[in-house]
């Protein structure tokens, strides 16, 4: 209970009465609290743990309320850190009253959470969520019913429409005691276990559940039952999972190429301005050097190159999230993780790493087990980020498409790219496999992968929500990273040795003989190495290399690029290596950081950089082995 007493509830007057949300995954609970705050709301960690809570301000009849959303979870049994966030505040002071959120199309399982809360608190009020989704399935809830069996106040809300949200404050502002003693005596009783209270929890569920919902027609669910045939069967599964990833990738590149040109002219021809008032203010050439040429430019590449492709990919990816279908892959691949001795959430949390592997670090927070968070985390890197799809379609698109920019080439781009991802996902499958066996040794858990229904994506909140929660969130930590960077640049790239070369050219030359066992060169593998901060600057680090410029350069056209690579030596075999590294590396800066926040542990940290680093070096090695013999 001490790391309640640090959390710090933001309150605007002593007055402000603090209502806490609380439900499972998936029941609008968040689309609630969004509605009540208007999306302003402050967003911290809890201290000492790694699981964040939101909390923001409501005005009802002149009366300020802070509004607290807890994070989703099942049971109050603190065997996540989730479940311990969610107890620990419902317990503590610092809760005046707390709003249970349920599924309308789930209310028994939801109820299990409801009597699991009555047990530690008389202040509850049951928000029956989703009433709109219900109606469609021929659901009808008797609330009054509900709230005799259950003695607290029951409110019917839809939270995407807005309505029962009056009713909902009214019961808030008017708390009353529970009036069923009988239940809460019962729900009260001394158990032997754990797993007593579970099962007379469950029982009770299940009576009051029973007594409350009417199905009107038998088969209410039909339509999803359809849409799970199709998404999770053996023969369209995977196929599908594939050609929506293919069409994905094909709308971020595709969509991305215009504005990433027009955002990098915008940025870079606001260098030249702030060129020309520096020399207008006598600023020194080194100073000019270092903030302008050195880390403006980077920012401005980072920028550029890296805003597009998120601000396209982050919303697609949040639509598929809650149209449902995220749950469907993490069913699909639920198997294969099981028998690389992981979890199969942990296809949601590779998923995440699609559009930036710090974020899918954070999502293996849904992970109970920490042997197995630890897989997560560590094989998370294996799957492309939204700063390595730059590098891995420019090659691609250069040495195996063609330079043309036009729809078919696109679209090879997308299926090639997803044949690299497939090759990562594959290699996560074989590290989590090794990491099960050797120093994460362990039994795979049992877990219950709940498929929520299908709904209708609320395109407005997505878009607000992907943009900010996630695509600025993700922008500025790589930013931030990536700032120092450029005065490192600047600085190798401008300082001379006794030998008449830059720092940089001997860093390159001293790089070189390794670098050619893995099918690479010393410019490559210096570009990666400077690439760590951010790999949006990897291809602008190399073709620094190769032009020996003094600064970060970007290139007009693919076809430059291309002649550029060959006169350096590229062949076909460099490309392959440069893609397979690619994947295979190091996190970044931005990931490496977030990795220890979320493990609080150096020793983890440096195995998640090591190990597909180490991966990378071997793989390529053996690629440029076998071509050599073969060719």
């Amino acid at each position: 209970m001490d790391d309640v007493t640090e959390f710090q509830v933001k309150k605007q007057n002593t007055s402000d009465r603090v209502i806490s949300f609380a439900g499972n995954p998936n029941v609008g609970k968040s689309s609630l609290f969004n509605v009540l705050t208007g999306m302003r709301q402050h967003t911290g960690n809890w201290p000492g743990k790694t699981v964040e809570i939101a909390q923001g301000n409501y005005l009802y009849e002149g009366k300020n309320y802070v509004v607290i959303d807890l994070p989703g979870t099942y049971s109050l049994t603190a065997h996540s850190t989730e479940e311990e966030v969610a107890r620990d505040f419902i317990q503590s002071e610092s809760s005046d009253t707390t709003v249970v959120v349920c599924d309308a199309t789930a209310l028994e399982r939801n109820l299990n959470l409801v009597l699991q809360i009555m047990r530690l608190t008389d202040h509850v009020v049951v928000c029956v969520n989703l009433l709109d989704e219900a109606k469609k399935k021929k659901i009808t809830i008797d609330l009054d019913n509900l709230a005799k069996k259950l003695g607290v106040p029951v409110v019917g809300t839809s939270a995407i429409k807005k309505i029962g949200i009056d009713e909902l404050m009214k019961n808030v502002s008017s708390m009353k005691e529970p009036t069923n003693p009988v239940l809460l005596e019962a729900l009260r009783q001394e158990f032997k276990s754990d797993e007593e209270q579970t099962n007379f929890i469950m029982e009770m569920s299940s009576t009051i559940a029973n007594s409350a919902i009417v199905y009107e027609k038998e088969n209410y669910d039909k339509n999803d039952r359809i849409l799970d045939k199709i998404f999770t069967s053996k023969a369209t599964g995977f196929p599908i999972m594939l050609l929506l990833l293919i069409a994905v990738f094909w709308f971020t590149i595709k969509g991305a190429n215009a504005p990433s040109d027009m955002l990098a002219k915008g940025l870079f021809a606001l260098q030249d301005w702030l060129m020309k008032i520096s020399i207008g203010a006598n600023w020194p050439t080194w100073l000019q050097g270092l903030l302008i040429q050195g880390v403006y430019h980077v920012v401005a590449w980072v920028i550029s190159v890296m805003l597009p492709p998120m601000a396209i990919f982050f919303p697609i990816f949040t639509l598929l999230e809650d149209f449902g279908y995220l749950p469907r892959v993490a069913f699909n691949l639920d198997k294969y993780f099981q028998k690389a001795g992981a979890c199969g959430k942990q296809a949601l949390s590779m998923c995440m790493g699609f559009g930036c592997n710090a974020a899918g670090v954070t999502g293996a927070r849904i992970i109970d087990s920490p042997r197995e968070r630890l897989i997560a985390i560590i094989t998370n890197n294996f799957v492309p980020c939204n700063g390595r799809f730059p590098i891995l379609i420019t090659i691609i698109t250069i040495f195996f498409v063609g330079g043309s920019a036009t729809f078919g080439s696109s679209f090879v781009s997308a299926v090639l790219l997803v044949g690299v991802i497939v090759l990562g996902v594959w290699m996560t499958m074989v590290i989590s496999k090794l990491l099960s066996k050797t120093i994460l040794k362990g039994v795979p858990s049992s877990f219950t992968l709940e498929l929520p229904p299908y709904r209708k994506p609320q395109i407005g909140q997505v878009v607000v929500r992907s943009i900010f929660d996630r695509t600025i969130f993700v922008l500025w930590r790589a930013i931030k990273t990536a700032a120092p960077v450029g005065l490192l640049i600047w600085i190798l790239a401008n300082i001379y040795t006794g030998s008449g070369q830059t720092l940089l050219q001997g860093f390159v030359g001293f790089l070189d003989p390794f670098a050619k066992l893995m099918g690479l060169d010393g410019v490559i593998l210096m570009a990666f190495i400077l690439g760590l901060p951010a790999n949006e600057i990897v291809i602008p680090c190399m073709l620094m290399g190769y032009l020996a410029t003094s600064t970060i350069v970007d290139y007009d056209s693919l076809a430059q690029l291309k002649t550029l690579l060959l006169d350096n030596d590229w062949t076909w075999l460099t490309a392959i290596n440069t893609c397979l590294f690619t994947l295979y590396h190091w996190p970044c800066g931005t990931t490496l950081l977030t990795i220890k926040k979320e493990t609080q542990s150096w020793k983890w940290t440096s195995v998640a950089f090591f190990v597909p680093t180490i991966t990378g070096i071997l793989v390529t090695m053996l690629v440029t082995a076998v071509a050599h013999l073969l060719f």
